[in-house]
């Protein structure tokens, strides 16, 4: 049953969860910063403080969850049910972290802020990480397992397109002026989708790789087996840095296109690609764009439809690279190979941002091009050779703990979640960043919002590249380890 082939039915159902999850990741790595900053106008570094708060919180929550879920014993399994419990909350809380409930008093505003993300923060781990950890017990084979990963990062790449392309447009077109008001209607409309998400992945995906049957509870054990683990360590440094540096440079993209990006050109690329309303109207494809608010008709829409068609380029772009790439790359090179050049190419693309002038338009996409092409790759991938470090443990230690190991990284992804977030902030503060969506900032500003829109997240991308460096598990190892494994679990 570990090694059975999985169906596609089975495969998509499950990718549907991480469509409902990236609807709240995308958002919380793209706008929540810019939310806080705009909408409940915090202070950058007060607004940067209230996502590091939350992961001090998650230095708790993760690891327990981690550790209740690998104890978990229903007829549905470990992991899946709670995909199901937590759909409701984890949507209530979402809709919660982006609604403005009027507060006048910027410390209380601060408050509710802090409040309303650690929930969604602490329902987040509840229902990611044992999601997660379904995948890594769906099956024991190394090419299925890839392909369930790809399928699930195709879903995620369409909630990318999705959160990054529409929310802004849809803020406008909902709030009719009122940004308080469209934002809530927008990121409402989101939840719903989770929630249908949740509730089908659920439905259609299951658990065939379970512990050694004789395998005792034992917390300790599991604890020091994680930590002492090579691989589970140089893994967990990868995915923080990973995370960190897409918070950092997700965060400050809004503010370059906003601020750094001369508008005047900016309106003039959107105009020779057509998404500029003319005298005569249109019909067809210009409809459906102006129903999600994509034509722009004055250049102040420019920063609106030029930062959301920028992040839909990327996100096709990374759709296609999922797709064509990451399984063929894995399969014949490995993982990690294909991690180290992958993720080094996206650290150089990245620092080039701060090459083009503010007029650059087309050399911006043409970086985002390459920059996502880049990175595509190893979407899928940092996953599956999460679930690979799940056997590892197994391999040598003869106990299973896939929870735990996965909580761990979940724990990663969230801290450099809410550290890039800060990073961002704090940067911005440091160089005299005003809060207020239309405020004009100042030219220091400005370049502190280029260099944290490039040369930074490069560097932290380059630490990643270090820590996968130190992974163990080779093409060749892997492929000897799954063997070994599958022949003791039959044995069982």
């Amino acid at each position: 049953m570990a090694d059975s082939k999985i169906t596609l039915r089975e495969k998509v159902g499950y990718s549907l969860g991480d469509v409902a999850a990236n609807l709240v990741f995308q958002m919380m790595m793209i706008f929540q910063l810019k939310f806080y900053t705009d909408i409940f106008g915090l202070d950058g570094a007060i607004a940067g403080s209230v996502l590091l708060v939350a992961r001090i919180a998650d230095a708790f929550v993760d690891p327990a969850v981690g550790i209740i879920t690998d104890r978990t014993e229903t007829r549905w399994g470990k992991y899946r049910p709670w995909v199901l419990w937590t759909s409701v909350p984890f949507c209530v809380f979402y809709v919660l972290a982006f609604w403005n409930p009027g507060i006048e008093d910027k410390w209380l505003v601060a408050v509710y802020a802090t409040v309303s993300y650690v929930l969604l923060m602490t329902m987040y781990s509840f229902n990611n990480t044992p999601y997660s950890s379904l995948g890594g017990v769906m099956t024991g084979d190394i090419r299925e397992r890839t392909s369930i990963t790809s399928i699930r990062f195709v879903g995620s790449t369409i909630a990318q397109f999705v959160v990054q392309g529409l929310t802004l447009p849809l803020v406008s077109k909902f709030g009719g002026g009122d940004d308080r008001h469209g934002w809530l209607c927008t990121i409402g409309l989101f939840a719903a989708v989770c929630l249908v998400c949740f509730i089908v992945t659920f439905l259609s995906a299951r658990e065939r790789i379970a512990p050694p049957p004789h395998q005792k509870t034992n917390i300790r054990e599991d604890v020091r087996e994680l930590v002492a683990s090579v691989s589970w360590r140089s893994m967990f440094v990868l995915t923080l840095f990973v995370f960190i540096t897409l918070a950092m440079w997700g965060s400050a993209m809004s503010f370059y296109f906003q601020s750094y990006v001369d508008q005047g050109a900016l309106y003039a690329f959107i105009d020779d690609i057509g998404l500029v309303a003319s005298a005569g109207g249109g019909g067809g494809w210009r409809s459906l764009l102006e129903a999600f608010n994509l034509v722009a008709h004055s250049e102040s829409d420019a920063y609106a439809i030029g930062f959301s068609l920028f992040n839909m380029v990327g996100a096709i772009v990374q759709f296609i690279g999922v797709i064509t790439l990451s399984a063929f790359l894995a399969n014949r090179y490995g993982k990690k190979k294909t991690f180290i050049v992958c993720l080094s190419l996206t650290a150089v693309f990245t620092a080039m941002f701060y090459l083009p002038q503010p007029s650059d338009v087309r050399f911006m996409f043409v970086l985002c091009v390459l920059k996502s092409l880049a990175y595509a790759p190893t979407v899928p991938l940092l996953w599956a050779m999460i679930g690979d470090v799940a056997d590892h443990i197994e391999y040598v230690n003869h106990r299973r703990a896939t929870g735990l190991c996965f909580s761990g990284v979940v724990f990663a992804i969230m801290s450099g979640l809410g550290l890039g977030g800060a990073f961002a902030g704090l940067v911005l503060s440091m160089f005299g960043f005003r809060s207020g969506g239309s405020t004009v900032q100042s030219a220091d500003v400005v370049s502190g919002i280029q260099i944290a829109s490039s040369i930074i997240p490069a560097l932290l991308f380059c630490i990643g590249v270090v820590a996968v460096c130190y992974y163990p598990i080779t093409k060749q190892f892997n492929e000897k380890m799954q063997s070994e494994l599958a022949e003791r679990r039959q044995r069982q």
